[in-house]
């Protein structure tokens, strides 16, 4: 954020009208800014190392480096501990680029939304990760449960590289003959109360914290509540850690 206290955002997408659409959006709100304009990563990534921008709006699909790669290393460099605030990436995918979702996550991306959300939802987000929290599509977050389900217990299958007693698994053990047979899970569960654990299963099916009161009958600040434990008892810096802790630890 400037003097002027308004978010700098930059945008990244290889097409022209899709930058423009976002950048009429963004330039219509008092608290934001449009500071510069990418077409490709490796535009992306030299604007932020001179413009130091608060939120990168980053198209997955490009030419030459990709957002994922981009993303990478605008995390890589903003965590270098030279005292600025860190620069937050949203993603920006479609149904059909799912398989992309759990890379850019682990490129440092502070969540990912579609690219036909709402401007209201958008701009919400673009404030939501200035701030330090993360945000994930709900809908998109079902998909990704599925593609790690479909992906994640695959390889433990294949591989045969089913732990026995370390490291993070999915909760049971999934070869024939011995289904459903318990073998690890990371010990901050058990820190988690029975309706915590009902909240963090809401989370990573995708809901958002209105769809989860409602269903669980408990009022909206006792979600934020519940959620707030959550993420401090297994050490997870938004929701979009708490969906990964979730599957690798069977609730889902």
């Amino acid at each position: 954020m400037n003097e002027s206290g308004s978010i700098r955002v930059i945008i990244a997408d290889d097409q022209e009208l899709v930058r423009a659409g976002f950048a009429m959006v963004i330039g219509s709100q008092p608290d934001m800014e449009v500071v510069g304009q990418a077409s490709d990563g490796t535009n992306a990534v030299q604007l932020t190392q001179s413009l130091h921008p608060d939120v990168v709006l980053m198209d997955v699909r490009m030419p030459g480096m990709d957002g994922i790669e981009a993303t990478r290393r605008i995390a890589s460099a903003s965590d270098s501990g030279d005292g600025k605030q860190p620069i937050r990436v949203i993603i920006l995918t479609t149904f059909d680029l799912d398989e992309y979702v759990m890379a850019a996550i682990n490129a440092g991306a502070s969540g990912f939304l579609l690219k036909d959300t709402e401007p209201e939802t958008l701009l919400n987000s673009i404030r939501t990760v200035f701030q330090g929290n993360a945000i994930i599509a709900p809908s998109a977050t079902k998909r990704l449960i599925e593609k790690m389900v479909q992906d994640g217990y695959a390889q433990h299958e294949s591989s045969g590289d089913i732990p026995s007693g370390g490291g993070v698994g999915t909760g049971y053990a999934k070869t024939e003959g011995i289904a459903n047979q318990p073998f690890y899970t990371d010990p901050e569960l058990g820190l988690l109360t029975d309706r915590e654990r009902e909240v963090l299963v809401e989370v990573a099916h995708g809901l958002s914290n209105q769809e989860i009161a409602d269903r669980l009958f408990i009022s909206l600040p006792t979600v934020k509540t519940h959620v707030a434990h959550i993420l401090s008892k297994i050490h997870a810096r938004d929701r979009v850690q708490a969906v990964v802790f979730a599957y690798d630890n069977g609730l889902v």
